[in-house]
């Protein structure tokens, strides 16, 4: 078992500064590098101060100059948004200068607020045809000169320049549905997934996709499958730290309704979460459903259930660090992370 750290910076208080947010993103990656962790992921979003990460290649390229080992995953790049060609540039540009640790995630968006914005309003619901379109075609820029015309990019002969220190650098997809996990596995991609606020039969019901779609695939070499969890680890000692976690990821969650609701104009960048009372009665959001559903517990807690993750035949579990706590809170629980889990799959 592999394990990453997905992190960006979410600024849920206008007293603390972007500066001391960016600092606090680059402490918990060398604690993950010095922890043993395999990569540090970073995803994109706009305007919104919830999740804090216009681009993850220059925070992936300074961090690059600060690590050693640890590699640097762009994931995700949200495919509509971008042009094939820069996509290629910058991905090799990234893995050039991090000599050959860049791992390529991409997606195909979510929320419709972005899209609103980025994407002159297409529906968040085509995001899948320009990103079915743009991996090939980021393989091909790789390899030399390329023109294209498909559906959603057009573009005559062109290079990746310059080229990637890998040849062939991992390429990683988000998915869900069985669609996605097929084109992942036909297409040579690793497959990220995340459960979100959903149990560990999520996790089953998505790494039975996988096996489908190596089924469906039986001349493709197994891709690599990574699960990604809200992660929240507290002390034996404290038994009532587990709703520190709990309460945060439900904050978390209420306002990614907001967000994902697009009802609201944020102001500055700031969307209120959406109230308690709007889900009051909505079992996912208990408290104790919240501990049981995410990845909440103590050291030995949580090292049964990722060796179960093992046993399902999960290659990486990554470490998701945004859940609405303070830096402080957050640096606690990777810490223990680091000192009492990762140990137990060494």
């Amino acid at each position: 078992m592999k394990f990453s750290l997905f992190v960006h910076m979410e600024r849920w208080d206008e007293q603390v500064s972007h500066r001391q947010l960016f600092e606090d993103l680059t402490e918990l990656t060398l604690m993950a590098e010095n922890g043993g962790f395999s990569t540090v992921w970073i995803g994109e979003h706009h305007a919104m101060e919830y999740t804090i990460s216009p681009s993850p290649m220059p925070l992936l390229a300074y961090l690059a100059a600060r690590t050693e080992k640890i590699r640097l995953g762009a994931g995700t790049i949200i495919a509509p948004f971008w042009n094939p060609i820069r996509v290629a540039g910058e991905c090799a540009l990234l893995d050039v200068i991090s000599n050959g640790r860049m791992e390529v995630g991409l997606a195909r968006g979510a929320y419709q607020f972005e899209f609103d914005r980025m994407a002159n309003g297409m529906p968040a619901t085509d995001g899948g045809k320009a990103l079915r379109e743009m991996v090939p075609v980021v393989r091909k820029l790789w390899e030399g000169d390329y023109a294209h015309d498909g559906e959603v990019y057009k573009f005559p002969t062109s290079t990746s320049v310059p080229k990637p220190f890998n040849a062939t650098p991992p390429m990683w997809i988000a998915a869900r549905d069985p669609d996605s996990h097929n084109f992942a596995v036909a297409n040579g991609c690793n497959v990220m997934v995340t459960p979100l606020m959903k149990g560990d039969e999520e996790v089953l019901d998505l790494k039975n996709k996988f096996q489908a779609a190596l089924d469906n695939n039986p001349d493709v070499p197994r891709p690599q499958l990574m699960v990604l969890r809200h992660t929240h680890v507290h002390s034996p000692s404290e038994p009532e730290g587990w709703k520190v976690g709990a309460q945060a990821i439900s904050r978390f969650y209420r306002t990614f309704d907001a967000w994902f609701g697009n009802k609201t104009v944020p102001v500055n960048g700031f969307l209120e979460p959406s109230p308690e009372s709007k889900f009051a009665e909505v079992p996912a959001f208990q408290l104790e459903n919240i501990r049981k559903n995410t990845m909440i517990g103590t050291p030995e807690e949580i090292i049964a259930r990722i060796k179960y993750y093992q046993e399902l035949g999960v290659d990486e579990f990554s470490f998701w660090c945004d859940n609405s706590l303070p830096h402080a809170e957050k640096k606690k629980s990777l810490e223990l992370f680091i000192k009492e889990v990762v140990p137990a799959f060494a």
